[in-house]
């Protein structure tokens, strides 16, 4: 089994057995998540196989099966499934289990419109750089979005997505190179900022919030529909 597919496995390992826990019962909430991670993916995943196409970032064969689609190792193709799932289930057990954990009102509408401003400044005085302007555009428009949506979500995930930023990090770690002799995903160095913690660029933070409140935003618009509803 490929290194990449090992991290993928033990990522779903905990989530997928929790969900049937009698008080978070993830698993009613599949309906409306398993279609809402197929929209999301496919808009990264288009992404994806441009950057791959031009060279912004690529995988390392040593570290994947070699069963590769448009471009892309198997695994990759995984990691839009799996991730996402297993950082909702975190999403929805820090609701769950620390239901107090809700941002105010007024601090998270500021708040979100400063990081919107600074983000925009950061786009258009690097919109050369590929990786940066995709990962920042988006994460604006996602932003933009959650700002319109009156459940509360981004009051909730505000938190909730530092709980998400733990196992996220760690994966994403590896996948650049930490721990291990070369890296999984390699970046053009071009294309990005160039600022990374440990071995992991900054955008990648803007790409886990956006990916994950993405499938946040569009499993709780099925949710009300009544096909959808747990």
């Amino acid at each position: 089994m490929s290194l990449y597919l090992q991290i993928l496995v033990f990522s779903a390992i905990l989530p997928c057995l929790l969900s049937f826990d009698k008080k978070v019962r993830f698993y009613r909430k599949w309906k409306a998540l398993f279609p809402s991670i197929i929209i999301a993916g496919s808009i990264y995943l288009t992404a994806d196989i441009i950057f791959v196409k031009h060279g912004i970032w690529g995988f390392n064969a040593s570290y994947h099966s070699g069963i590769v689609l448009l471009g892309l190792p198997l695994e990759e193709w995984l990691f839009f499934i799996v991730i996402p799932y297993a950082s909702v289930f975190i999403h929805y057990v820090v609701v769950y289990y620390f239901p107090k954990l809700v941002t105010g009102n007024l601090f998270i509408r500021v708040f979100t419109v400063i990081l919107i401003l600074l983000l925009l400044g950061v786009v258009v005085l690097n919109y050369e750089k590929a990786y940066t302007s995709f990962n920042f555009g988006l994460l604006i428009v996602v932003l933009i979005i959650a700002l319109f949506d009156k459940s509360g979500l981004l009051n909730r995930y505000s938190f909730s997505f530092l709980f998400i930023l733990i196992p996220f990090f760690i994966v994403n770690s590896i996948l650049t190179g930490t721990f291990i002799p070369g890296e999984v995903v390699w970046y053009n160095d071009q294309e990005i900022l160039g600022i990374r913690i440990h071995t992991v660029p900054v955008e990648d933070i803007g790409y886990a919030f956006s990916l994950i409140l993405m499938n946040l935003l569009i499993t709780n618009n099925f949710q009300k529909l009544s096909y959808f509803r747990e």
